[in-house]
């Protein structure tokens, strides 16, 4: 069965240097996924429509949520748009 996730959690809080492993793995592993989708919405994304057939319309999940943040080009010429990337400047 094991063991419940309040003693769990309690047993995490009494050692601070698992408490920090444990924070920091499951840092990694959010941005792992995160980058993971991210090329794979990268690679089937259809800009050619934008207002017919929106990111979010074509099943995207990480890529709104990038562009919200504001990044939307590359320093090596990509763009979401499909446009040459001028000046991407820190975004």
């Amino acid at each position: 069965m094991g063991l419940p996730w309040y003693r769990v959690h309690t047993v995490v809080l009494n050692d601070p240097g698992r408490l920090i492993s444990v924070h920091l793995m499951h840092t990694a592993l959010v941005a792992g996924w995160a980058g993971s989708m991210a090329l794979y919405e990268l690679a089937i994304f259809d800009p050619s429509d934008p207002v017919l057939n929106p990111m979010w319309r074509q099943g995207m999940f990480v890529m709104p949520f990038m562009a919200r943040l504001g990044v939307t080009q590359s320093w090596g010429g990509w763009s979401v748009t499909g446009e040459a990337a001028t000046n991407p400047g820190f975004w």
